[in-house]
């Protein structure tokens, strides 16, 4: 139902709530009136509305009508539960609508309790709400998991008629998603009147969200309703226009800062979005050290304290704050209407991303959004102007919801056991209800139930794993009380990673090697493609990787002049597919490369001059000498994932055909190899075939062998062994340390490849590994895209495109002002080379 075409649509509202709207100046919105017509047929329905069009206030109108009909429980009566359940994907978005709900319920003289609960809940106010519901609870998905693992869960659910699922994109799309979506499935049997509604800015695929708010039937995919808003005003969104130089490379943009400041000086409140924490702290530090004005600027992210994050939002709320930066924490849902610019530092990596972040603007449907684009580096500039492109045409790449997954699926049918004893037959029907489970096969199933059980044939003589038992009733109960209590303490899919300690070893000593000193901590991801023997710049000198061991790794004293395995370079999110394509497209297209800056349009008019552009389907590759090395520089333009895993796989082949390569680094647009042969005149003497190089069967046994050298798996399958409840993270009184759960599962993990590696855990580490940090799905498509379609530049130096990937390599901590000072002018003899 498209809800610009009829204004008139829907019944009125029912008093006071017309009258309220009238009180107002307002008149109901025609998709407001929508969902209550919808809701009120028994439907459930996914809206699809812009920022701004009161999508939070149409989810909830069918629930307050349907309250206020209800009225109040009378004292002395039988136990009510609670009416509606909101579920929000930030604990910030609960306690926002949660204030912003009490205004219109207050106002109309509503007799409805609302109120919140979230991991930051005290334990009081949570028994308090168990045993004296309130009509309307606002929380979040791992609050629901708990609540429904619960034997008092029938009661507490039985009277609900609404769930609301807030941002309903961002739900559904993780492993978070999939333990939702199986939460979904038990509330429906719980509260059989129980209908759904989904909200949403940027859908993609709206058929997926619809599937996944009603229940699926085997060979027929069931849709929920669907209410769309179009129009709203249009964003204005513009790139800096900046008169400082734009780096080559890098993700900080501190050279935009004296503009970003003003800008900050010139709007009332300003959210500036970045893509990482660490990037948040090095801007809120920068702007501070430049504001001479003393304009309240604050930090808002993940890591900070739950009241130090209160107190942010607070002040927004209040209007207190010039400027805040934040990372995804805020991107999503807060009204704060006084917010009228969004500024963001970096591409956006994604389309729909840019679009949630820059409805934080004037988060009013009939006045334009005001967003600017700051590109930290030359190439963003052409990914900034791609998502402003898709932006204006509505383009949305929103990820797909996916296929449940394995080790999510153990979580629940634990956390099922918990709540009451179960027929594993009827569990089988509810889980295969949820959309992304509805392929689940029986076998699947069964393999997954007798991994709660016994915790697999290789594990099944030890009774710690044995958590549920069958007893002759045919019901699966929890074995132990004790285990409930860890289920609980433990349930969520959310995973920190790690940091490790570098601790300086022997040469040779492998994972064994003790006693040298600790030279810092490197975060896991960046060592666990590593392979013994690997060398890495760290602390500004080159280390030999001997080995993980528990939380450390060891490494020794390198002599190798170049690191094999420098760095990865590149912001939290991956390139989207969607803006990839269209660099390419604009990297092929003169017309769109005129609206760029002078400097970007200048270096690519340069780099087509002394090389050539590519064109839109096919890969280009440079090759080129420089000092004693020989360079190869690819431009898949696929991100940084999948560079990575081509880089490791193109290393591997190359040294078996004798190139001698020494390293790569990767970045979301470009890979560079260096090797002590060159690749060029290997390939012009046909000792080397590109064609052969990039076949699409490196994705088989090379992938396979590069594994099983590498930590990758080994620590994937940590976190779907936590995930799973195989391995508990906290215990009733105590917490395991890193370390504690490290040593676990390595253990764990060589006794299932040794005696049972088709074991249901590790297949959820391949799956986790081929989607997550190899994103092999992309790797194939671009792999086949490309075959016949290989364009190969030999040069005699340096190409202007291949200097932001190659300014990378060497670009980690260095020890002093003098090393600073050496990286420095080499920066600027090769850009003077490429240049010219």
């Amino acid at each position: 139902m498209d809800c610009r075409a009829n204004e008139e649509t829907g019944a009125m509202l029912p008093e006071p709530f017309a009258g309220w709207f009238a009180s107002k100046g307002w008149r109901p919105r025609p998709h407001q009136l929508a969902l209550v017509d919808e809701t009120a047929k028994g439907q459930s329905a996914l809206l699809i509305a812009p920022t701004g069009a009161g999508k939070t206030l149409a989810g909830f109108l069918p629930s307050l009508i349907a309250l206020t009909r209800r009225g109040r429980k009378p004292p002395g009566s039988a136990f009510r539960g609670i009416h509606t359940l909101y579920i929000s994907p930030l604990k910030a978005l609960a306690v926002d609508i949660e204030r912003n709900l009490e205004r219109p319920v207050s106002e109309m003289g509503l007799n409805i309790s609302v109120e919140t609960r979230t991991g930051d809940t005290p334990q009081g106010k949570r028994t308090r709400q168990r045993l004296n519901p309130p009509d309307i609870l606002l929380t979040t998905p791992e609050q629901v998991a708990l609540l429904i693992a619960s034997n008092e869960a029938e009661r507490f659910f039985k009277d609900m008629e609404y769930v609301i699922f807030d941002e309903l994109h961002s739900l559904v799309t993780s492993k978070r998603g999939h333990l939702l979506s199986l939460g979904l499935a038990r509330l429906r049997k719980l509260a059989p009147k129980l209908k759904t509604l989904g909200l949403s800015a940027t859908v993609a695929e709206p058929d997926d969200l619809r599937k996944w708010l009603v229940a699926q039937a085997p060979e027929e995919a069931r849709l929920s309703g669907l209410v769309t808003v179009s129009g709203g005003a249009r964003p204005v969104i513009t790139i800096l226009d900046t008169e400082e130089r734009i780096p080559w490379s890098g993700h900080s943009a501190r050279y935009a800062m004296g503009e970003v400041y003003k800008a900050i000086g010139e709007h009332r409140t300003t959210i500036l979005f970045v893509n990482t924490r660490s990037q948040a702290e090095m801007l809120f530090q920068e702007l501070w050290r430049i504001n001479d004005d003393s304009l309240p600027i604050a930090l808002h992210h993940g890591s900070l304290d739950v009241g130090q994050r209160r107190r942010v939002e607070a002040a927004m709320s209040e209007n207190k704050l010039r400027a805040v930066v934040a990372t995804s924490t805020l991107d999503l849902g807060l009204d704060w209407g006084d917010v009228d610019l969004v500024i963001h530092i970096g591409a956006p990596k994604g389309a729909s991303r840019l679009a949630q972040r820059i409805g934080r603007s004037n988060h009013r449907m009939d006045e334009p959004s005001k967003a600017i684009l700051v590109p930290a580096n030359r190439f963003e500039v052409m990914e900034c102007q791609a998502a402003l492109d898709a932006n204006y045409v509505g383009a949305q790449d929103t990820p797909p919801v996916g296929r449940g997954a394995l080790d999510v699926l153990c979580q629940h049918i634990m956390g099922m056991a918990c709540a009451d004893p179960f027929d594993a037959l009827h569990l089988y029907d509810e889980i295969i209800s949820a959309s992304p489970y509805a392929d689940l096969s029986w076998e699947t199933f069964e393999r997954a139930l007798d991994f709660v059980a016994t915790g697999g044939y290789a594990l099944r003589t030890y009774e710690r794993y044995a958590k549920i038992r069958r007893n002759a009733d045919g019901l699966w109960r929890v074995s132990n009380p004790v285990y409930a209590t860890q289920y609980r303490l433990n349930i969520g899919t959310i995973i920190e990673s790690p940091v490790l300690n570098v601790r300086l070893v022997r040469k040779g000593r492998g994972a064994t090697g003790r006693g040298g000193p600790v030279l810092g901590q490197v975060e896991e991801y960046f060592l666990e493609t590593m392979k013994q023997g690997d060398t890495f710049m760290f602390g500004g000198r080159v280390l030999r990787f001997e080995g993980i061991h528990e939380n450390e790794c060891l490494a020794s004293e390198a002599r190798a002049e170049d690191p094999r395995i420098p760095a990865y370079a590149g912001g939290k999110f991956p390139l989207s597919t969607f803006l990839a394509e269209g660099v390419r497209a604009m990297l092929d297209d003169a017309a769109r490369r005129e609206r760029l800056p002078d400097q970007v349009r200048d270096w690519l008019a340069i780099q087509a001059e002394k090389s050539v552009l590519p064109k839109r389907d096919e890969l280009l590759i440079e090759t080129f000498p420089r000092g004693q090395r020989f360079y190869f520089v690819a431009y898949p333009f696929e991100g940084r994932l999948a560079h990575q895993t081509l880089g490791m796989l193109l290393t591997r082949r190359l040294d078996r055909a004798g190139a001698k390569p020494l390293g790569f680094v990767a970045t979301d647009y470009s890979i560079a190899i260096w090797c002590l042969e060159d690749i060029g005149a290997m390939i012009g003497a046909k000792k080397l075939s590109l064609a052969k190089l990039f076949d699409e069967d490196m994705l088989g046994d090379d992938l396979e062998a590069w594994l099983n050298e590498t930590y990758l798996l080994k620590r994937t399958f940590r976190a779907c062994a936590v995930i799973a409840g195989l391995i508990e993270r906290r215990h009733p009184g105590k917490e395991k340390s890193g370390r504690q759960i490290t040593v676990s599962a390595d253990l764990i993990y060589d006794v299932l490849r040794a005696h049972e590696p088709d074991h249901i855990l590790l297949e959820a580490t391949r799956s986790d590994a081929a989607k997550g940090l190899l994103d092999i799905q992309r790797l194939g498509d671009m792999l086949a895209r490309i075959k016949g379609h290989i364009r190969l530049q030999r040069l005699d130096q340096i190409s202007p495109l291949a200097i932001p990937v190659m300014l990378e390599i060497g670009k980690e901590s260095v020890s002093g002002a003098a090393d600073e000072e050496l990286l420095k002018e080499a920066a600027e003899d090769l850009i003077a080379d490429a240049m010219g």
